[in-house]
């Protein structure tokens, strides 16, 4: 078996990746000679580089959804944005909170900020223009993001919001799940990696029956609380 072929194993952000031998490539990093997934996803071994891959398909954007986005890059009155779509967003200087001179958007938003956006155009060729000039929509600067198959993300909010409400009273995380399969998620360190254990496992057990109760009784064991009393 060639180490492309390697089991297919799902990594959190901050697992050890424990094979002696292997250099660091993309998704990882680092850290006093050890090396790190950087991010949850499937650990990949290829020509004796460890790769983390992110879980998650393309996303198809839709006028009005609210997604989660990285700016790649940036121009003198506009910025680009990865929504993990098949072409980036167009966030434009008009679109933005503040007034913000030409040529000076690096003022205001960096590349590798982290964007809570709206898509407010989507054309033919599904290139979009996306807007943070609305309420509630903002740069993420704390917290962290995770991502899953933008398929999965009906299941991590549950009917009527009944999961994402579980997950967010049992971990007591700020938690917002974007359409395109970027959650953010925002609390103390404890919290967020229970959240993303939890997410994890709802994602790997999409389709089983008495999912939700599954996941309820995993945080009741893990926190030792029960909203239920």
């Amino acid at each position: 078996m060639s180490d492309e072929e390697t089991k297919r194993e799902i990594l959190l952000p901050g697992d050890e990746i424990k094979q002696e031998g292997l250099k660091p490539g993309k998704g990882v990093f680092k850290k006093d000679g050890k090396i790190y997934a950087a991010k949850l996803g499937v650990k990949t071994i290829k020509k004796g580089y460890v790769n983390v891959a992110a879980q998650s398909g393309r996303y198809d954007p839709q006028k009005g959804d609210k997604v989660i986005g990285t700016v790649t890059d940036l121009d003198a009155s506009y910025w680009t944005v990865d929504v993990n779509a098949p072409f980036p967003a167009v966030l434009h200087v008009n679109d933005v909170p503040w007034r913000v001179d030409y040529g000076d958007t690096a003022s205001y938003i960096e590349v590798g900020d982290a964007l809570l956006v709206k898509i407010t155009d989507v054309d033919e060729q599904k290139r979009m223009q996306i807007t943070i000039d609305e309420e509630g929509l903002r740069k993420l600067d704390v917290g962290q993001i995770v991502e899953i198959p933008p398929s999965q993300v009906p299941r991590i909010i549950g009917r009527g919001g009944s999961m994402i409400s579980m997950l967010k009273k049992y971990t007591g995380c700020k938690i917002f799940v974007g359409q395109n399969g970027r959650i953010w998620i925002d609390g103390d360190l404890e919290g967020q990696y229970l959240a993303i254990k939890a997410i994890n496992m709802i994602e790997e057990n999409a389709q089983a029956l008495g999912l939700t109760e599954a996941v309820k009784n995993y945080l009741k064991e893990e926190t030792g609380k029960d909203f239920d009393e």
